[in-house]
């Protein structure tokens, strides 16, 4: 048998095979873009794109997949190509060690986009370029300060509510004209337990949030593509 046998079981052939002929783009390989990532290698999305800047530190470990005593100060998407060959040698994995910005110039055009990224700035940088590369993508919203994986939901950002980080981009959307488009996002207020700028984060619920990201490009794949 096969590694996605079991995957096949539940899919078919055909999907099997949209699946590894995909292209997705995972911008932000943290705690929630490195659930993401792990699930469409394990599902067998045959081409991935990671972007992230940043390197693995000890204080990700509670909560990023990639994270571990042995990776700490190694760059995030040369752990992550790493894991993802290790799972199946043959996917094809670019990784790209930059920040995502207005200025980002990229040669290769994804089938789909996940955003895990967690600046406003670069949120919007992404949704623009995808707009303009006319590219599906799905966006996770603030993850941070909450507990309850029960209360996570996936909407249009236009139908989002609770979530702070949901209502300003709304509003940069709505400023900038921008067409509504799908969010993971949480209906549970946020946790008033706040050290300056530092969020305290649970992996039950910034897994769930990549889960839900993966999923839902899988679906978009096999029923679109």
């Amino acid at each position: 048998m096969d590694r996605l046998h079991r995957t096949r079981l539940l899919f078919g052939d055909d999907a099997i095979k949209k699946l590894n002929n995909a292209t997705v783009m995972i911008v932000g390989c943290g705690a929630v873009g490195s659930f993401a990532a792990e699930a469409l290698a394990r599902t067998g999305v045959g081409n991935i794109i990671l972007i992230d800047s940043d390197l693995i530190e000890k204080s990700n470990i509670n909560r990023q997949l990639f994270a571990l005593d042995s990776t700490i100060g190694r760059p995030k998407v040369d752990v992550a190509a790493a894991r993802i060959h290790d799972i199946n040698p043959d996917i094809r994995v670019t990784a790209m060690q930059m920040f995502f910005d207005e200025n980002t110039q990229l040669n290769i055009t994804p089938d789909f986009v996940l955003d895990a990224i967690d600046t406003v700035q670069s949120k919007m940088a992404l949704y623009k370029w995808c707009r303009a590369h006319n590219v599906a993508f799905i966006s996770s919203m603030g993850a941070a300060r909450k507990t309850d994986p029960t209360q996570i939901k996936i909407s249009k950002i236009s139908k989002t509510s609770v979530c702070p980080l949901a209502s300003k981009i709304r509003k940069l959307c709505r400023d900038e004209h921008l067409p509504d488009f799908p969010v993971v996002y949480s209906t549970q207020p946020a946790d008033n337990n706040v050290n300056g700028k530092t969020f305290g984060s649970v992996i039950t619920v910034t897994g769930t949030f990549g889960l839900y990201l993966a999923n839902y490009a899988i679906d978009f794949i096999i029923n679109n593509q």
